[in-house]
């Protein structure tokens, strides 16, 4: 049998952000506005979308598109997902804008907010899974 050769591969050059200047634009719009409904703090919305820094989110607030990466791009699409499933499960817009807040026992009685506060992506990706399960969209 022959024995294995280890080889030291150099580490991948970062992929580009999977969305263009327009999406970027219209993604943080999007975004600006899903936050000020669910009555997000800044700092929220910095954990929230990875830790940005203050002073982007407040360009951001002002209409300049972010610089994106993978990891913001991911983000942004499951907070716009969790935006999707809200609005599919609650007829009345104002009660999926509440119900971010409230305390859920599919969270262990957190609130899907507290969930995401703990600043990985994978919070808010458990928070959307929960969703699409929850409209049947699995």
């Amino acid at each position: 049998m022959p024995a294995l050769e280890l080889v030291h591969a150099r580490p991948a050059e970062p992929k580009p952000a999977v969305m263009g200047d327009a999406d970027a634009a219209a993604a943080a719009r999007a975004v600006v506005n899903l936050f000020a409904r669910w009555g997000l703090s800044d700092r929220d919305a910095s954990i929230l979308l990875g830790g940005i820094a203050p002073r982007s989110w407040a360009r951001w607030k002002k209409g300049e598109p972010p610089k994106l990466t993978r990891d913001l791009c991911a983000r942004l699409s499951n907070l716009l997902g969790i935006h999707k499933g809200l609005r599919i499960v609650f007829a009345e817009p104002e009660r999926g804008y509440g119900w971010i807040s409230r305390p859920n026992a599919a969270f262990g009685g957190r609130s899907a907010l507290e969930v995401m506060r703990g600043g990985e992506l994978t919070d808010l990706m458990r928070v959307r899974r929960y969703l699409d399960a929850e409209r049947g969209g699995w």
